[in-house]
């Protein structure tokens, strides 16, 4: 099985290909440059270098968040439309399992984190699980403790002393958890810089045992995984409360307040 992977849902941007549990190529930048300047021409040297024909992939594997809004759409535009020009099904990963999946050689609490801003985290907590089979496979298997959420900086680091298990840290909300690494009281470890960010490679590598499983979506029907609504959303929704809130202040209804305008 064949399976192109695609890493967009935070500041990196990362693409690989897995063929039959072997990673054959694997091109991740993490900078300031847009996805929608990295992504096509890493796509294209992918390709180039493995002379891949783009008919042989079985399915087409996504980050599918949480994450940055734009990461996010501009990582499933560019999935679906090589799914739908090659008629190809999606498979939708969770980006904090794939995080985590970087480290399943680890028998440490595995807590991804990606920063959400606003001392807010995305997180999931996972644990290798070992079976005969996951033994002799390329990556184990993850057991989901803790289902993707965004969570308070503060609240988890309360939750993780509550569980009273050693956890190592990986993703780009760890600089959020710096200044907090006082405040706990489990052992503690942060993944080395190879393994501490989101990867394509995981993705594919994840892709291709849920392809295997038939998990699949048609590319017309994937459609990220957000979580929560996005800054421009919530900001909005915030001005709004405010006017509301002074009007009523003002002892205004704010029915004919708006009806006013």
């Amino acid at each position: 099985m064949k399976i192109l992977g695609i890493e967009s849902a935070a500041l990196t941007a990362s693409v690989a290909v897995v063929s039959d549990g072997i990673l054959t190529a694997e091109y991740t930048v993490t900078d300031k440059k847009t996805h929608s300047q990295t992504l096509l021409p890493m796509l294209d040297e992918v390709k180039r270098i493995l002379e891949l024909n783009p008919a042989e992939l079985d399915a087409i594997a996504i980050s599918a968040g949480p994450g940055s809004f734009t990461g996010l759409r501009i990582g499933a535009a560019t999935a679906k439309g090589l799914g739908l020009a090659l008629g190809k099904p999606l498979v939708a990963v969770s980006t904090l399992e794939a995080l985590a999946f970087n480290l399943t050689d680890s028998e440490l609490l595995l807590c991804p984190v990606m920063d959400a801003r606003r001392n807010q985290l995305y997180n999931g907590l996972y644990r290798r699980t070992r079976t005969e089979e996951s033994e002799f496979n390329a990556g184990g298997c993850l057991t989901e403790v803790v289902a993707p959420r965004a969570i308070a900086a503060e609240a988890l680091i309360e939750e993780l002393n509550a569980r009273g298990e050693a956890v190592i840290f990986l993703g780009d909300g760890v600089p959020v958890l710096s200044g907090l690494a006082a405040s706990l009281t489990v052992p503690y470890s942060v993944a080395a810089p190879n393994n501490s960010r989101a990867r394509a490679a995981s993705v594919a590598a994840l892709g291709e045992i849920y392809a295997a499983a038939g998990k699949t979506v048609p590319a017309e029907d994937f459609a990220p995984e957000y979580l929560r609504k996005s800054q421009a959303e919530r900001e909005r929704e915030e001005a709004i409360q405010y006017d509301l809130e002074r009007e009523l202040a003002a002892g205004v209804s704010p029915k004919k307040a708006r009806a006013e305008r």
